[in-house]
């Protein structure tokens, strides 16, 4: 019984990626999209800090991975920075869940930014991206955004016993 548990809560954790990558491709008006908050991002962040012992660096790069195949970038670049956010997640998971939420809603700030910069850095290497600092708005609304996803991935993590 206890491996159904796992199983389900496998699919469930994937599960909730699946919008993640559905609200990073919806449109917005013109004058919006610089402030999309980076919505994959916050759920891995989240995962890796709620179970360290199951999501880690390596579903940082799968992660990552689906979403330069979604959004149509060079292969890798969402990979890498993805590994990247969550191997500093997990060097600090255990402080993180001591934080308050709006403390951790900085932490994630800072994570997204590092996020930003990594993808833009990447990006300029590759001749593919303007010379704005726009592109780092989307750690501060991920920032707004995050108690909320905490909340409620907390909440299914709860529903269903995942550990």
């Amino acid at each position: 019984m206890q491996e159904a548990r796992t199983g389900g809560g496998s699919m469930i954790i994937l599960g909730t990626f699946l919008p993640g990558i559905m609200l990073s491709q919806m449109p917005l008006p013109s004058m919006l999209e610089w402030y999309r908050p980076e919505w994959v991002a916050m759920i891995l962040i989240y995962w890796v800090i709620a179970l360290p012992h199951r999501i880690g660096v390596g579903a940082g790069f799968l992660v990552g991975l689906m979403m330069d195949v979604v959004r149509g970038s060079v292969l890798g670049l969402n990979a890498l920075s993805f590994t990247i956010i969550a191997y500093l997640a997990l060097l600090l998971y255990k402080r993180l869940r001591m934080f308050p939420p709006w403390q951790q809603a900085m932490m994630v700030m800072v994570l997204v930014g590092i996020n930003q910069l990594l993808f833009h850095w990447m990006q300029m290497v590759t001749g593919t991206t303007g010379d704005s600092l726009l592109f780092l708005l989307p750690a501060a609304t991920s920032a707004l955004f995050w108690p909320w996803i905490f909340v409620v991935l907390r909440g299914l993590r709860r529903t269903f016993r995942i550990s």
